[in-house]
């Protein structure tokens, strides 16, 4: 692939069909001896003749037939990237509705901002979800796309970059036994209630959430889950980012080893990619990978 050269297929393309140095010419808007210094360019770059020339007729070498049959799909998939591109830089406007749950932390808000510069034309509007519902906005068409905790398995939803890993830490009363400890095994919170995301989340997400022996009072939004917490009814796991967020003096948020990192990912509905929601999701693939979005 060192050096290889665009214009040098494209033109093989057209000559490949045309089989005609001077129409390749005329389609090319370049002279018949620039095809040809073209076509030879790239024959050299491969190292053997792809195009048998005499003075009555031009026809491809066998090599040449299999490598337009290998190129032709992939320069179609390539054009087509860059057109999609292309489309989602002149359609990239109208209102975008991203959902969130408990949190809009720094990162994602920073990530708006990244996205609200590139384009300009289209207002996000940022919506919170119901902690035990993480998936209903999206489905219903409240949201065009949702920010959730991992795990999602719904054969209706498309899940898209994943980012925000993080640890977790288990919130107690601070009057819990855990408070004076600077952290807890999966082992141990294993053995204590911790209060689940009441349906309609479904059973696995919820179990992912709150993986206790004997659970705890369910909960439809989060703050109600710290209420509980804070009176003693039970625990709950969250991420760092969203236990400092949600901070408050009688809970404690003490850091877990052994269970597996928080992570956030978008999810749209399966039919409903647009070129906005496709903008959102490269602008949080990039601030995940710390690179900044392409306007």
């Amino acid at each position: 692939m060192s050096g290889l050269e665009i214009r040098e297929l494209e033109c093989f393309l057209v000559l490949a069909e045309e089989l005609h140095f001077g129409r390749a010419g005329e389609r090319l808007y370049v002279s018949q001896s620039r095809v040809s210094q073209l076509c030879r360019s790239l024959e050299s770059r491969i190292g053997a003749r792809l195009v048998d020339r005499t003075s009555r007729r031009v026809r491809l070498t066998p090599l040449g037939e299999r490598f337009l049959a290998g190129l032709r799909p992939a320069y179609d998939a390539l054009s087509a990237t860059v057109e999609e591109a292309r489309t989602d830089a002149r359609e990239v406007g109208g209102r975008l509705r991203i959902g969130f749950q408990g949190t809009a932390d720094a990162r994602l808000m920073r990530t708006i901002a990244a996205f609200q510069e590139a384009h300009p034309g289209c207002v996000t509007e940022i919506v919170e979800i119901p902690f035990a519902d993480p998936f209903g906005a999206v489905r219903r068409g409240e949201v065009d796309t949702a920010i959730v905790l991992l795990p999602v398995a719904e054969p209706d939803l498309v899940l898209g970059p994943l980012f925000s890993r993080q640890r977790q830490t288990v919130a107690v009363s601070k009057r819990h036994p855990f408070a004076s400890r600077t952290s807890v095994t999966a082992a141990e919170i294993a053995q204590i209630p911790l209060i689940p995301a009441a349906p309609p989340a479904p059973a696995y997400w919820r179990e992912a959430h709150a993986p206790a022996l004997t659970p705890g009072p369910p909960v439809r939004t989060l703050q109600e889950g710290l209420t509980l917490v804070a009176a003693g009814r039970g625990a709950m796991l969250l991420c760092r980012p969203t236990a400092d967020y949600h901070g408050r003096r009688d809970v404690v948020f003490v850091p877990v080893d052994g269970v597996p990192d928080s992570v956030l990912g978008m999810v749209r509905h399966r039919d409903g990619e647009t070129a906005r929601v496709r903008a959102f999701g490269h602008a949080l693939d990039a601030a995940d990978r710390g690179v900044p979005e392409p306007a």
